[in-house]
């Protein structure tokens, strides 16, 4: 069997991640890459070394080569792209969030499911090293039954502008963008319960923060401080059909002291942090044991993670392996993303059926 063709969709700065991967791994061929900037795509296929580019994925589609497509475009696009893809013959990984509603959600997971190929979405935090080996303790019933769990991922000055600071393109700001990996990795390691009620807070305060002249921040290449239709911060508290709940705290732009990122799950029997670093919390003999795995990282590795990803994705497509982020899951993160905008939009809690 020849090796695994990929086109790229989408060159812009999440993409390296994606390319660097593919080209780590032997069993793939980097194909194509496409944008609607020919020139930055020319560059990414010279790079990596990809033998076609197209600035219309559509032609792309069309390519009888192409055997499976990452998907690194604006948010809003995604839903679009990826059903053209799987109507097409193609596997799909498809960066987070899968799509920006509830409606074009369900409808990608109806052409997925329709379709006979598999789609895989970017929650990458599911395949680092640090996940699968908390999971592995909670598999073993090692924290008991799980019931409440906090999500935080605060940036005291980050937004990036340009379409992340467009809520047309981006669907949203931090909870969108950032929330979305602390998120769904403690719903990931929660057992992926079922969404009671959602009560949610956006504010839009600060803005860009254009005033600041001393620090500097990712900064997206159409970056203009004028432009913010996006919120600056979001909280929310989600309550599961099992009972156990989630404390919610996200921003691009704070008046806090430091970044901070924290990822933490409460059992009956122990506790764990999943970030800044791995630990597990336990008692023995009555007293309290912090446990720290001897694991060759305890934080979130960005390279390791997506390498993990994109090696999982391809032996998917090969038909080794099940993904550990399927079309269903992408549909429910996107219910409860949705689902905080919609209470906030509100003012009050809002339910499931």
């Amino acid at each position: 069997m020849g090796k695994l063709k990929i086109g790229v969709i989408g060159a812009g700065s999440i993409s390296e991640a994606h390319l660097g991967a593919y080209v780590n791994n032997n069993k793939v061929e980097l194909y194509a890459i496409c944008d609607l900037n020919e020139q930055r795509a020319k560059e990414k296929a010279e790079k990596y070394g990809a033998k076609k580019v197209y600035v219309d994925y559509n032609d792309l589609m069309n390519d009888p080569e192409v055997d499976a497509v990452s998907i690194c475009t604006w948010n809003n696009t995604h839903a679009e792209i990826a059903t053209a893809a799987v109507n097409s013959g193609k596997h799909v990984l498809v960066e987070k969030p899968m799509t920006t509603s509830v409606e074009k959600a369900l409808k990608l997971e109806e052409a997925v499911n329709n379709s006979g190929k598999q789609l895989q979405v970017g929650f990458v935090r599911r395949y680092a090293s640090n996940t699968q080996v908390l999971k592995k303790f909670i598999e073993n019933d090692d924290l008991g039954e799980i019931y409440f769990t906090k999500a935080t991922c605060i940036r005291r000055l980050g937004n990036p502008g340009g379409w992340f600071s467009d809520v047309e393109r981006s669907g949203g700001g931090p909870l969108i963008d950032i929330g979305v990996h602390v998120i769904d990795v403690l719903w990931y390691l929660m057992g992926r319960p079922k969404v009671k009620s959602i009560s949610g807070n956006t504010y839009n305060k600060l803005g860009n923060r254009k005033n600041i002249k001393n620090l500097s921040f990712y900064q997206a290449a159409d970056y203009d401080p004028e432009k913010n239709t996006v919120e600056d911060m979001a909280n929310a508290l989600i309550r599961f059909e099992n009972g156990a709940s989630m404390l919610v705290d996200v921003s691009f732009t704070l008046h806090a002291k430091k970044d901070e990122i924290a990822v933490k799950l409460y059992g009956t029997k122990g506790g764990a942090e999943v970030e800044p670093e791995l630990a597990i919390i336990s008692e023995k003999h009555d007293t309290i044991l912090n446990m720290t795995p001897q694991v060759d990282s305890l934080t979130f590795d960005f390279i390791d993670g997506f390498q993990n990803e994109i090696n999982h994705f391809v032996d998917v497509c090969l038909g080794e392996k099940e993904t550990f982020s399927p079309v269903q899951d992408g549909v429910e993160m996107t219910k409860i993303l949705c689902g905080i905008y919609e209470s906030a939009q509100k003012g009050k809690e809002i339910y499931f059926d």
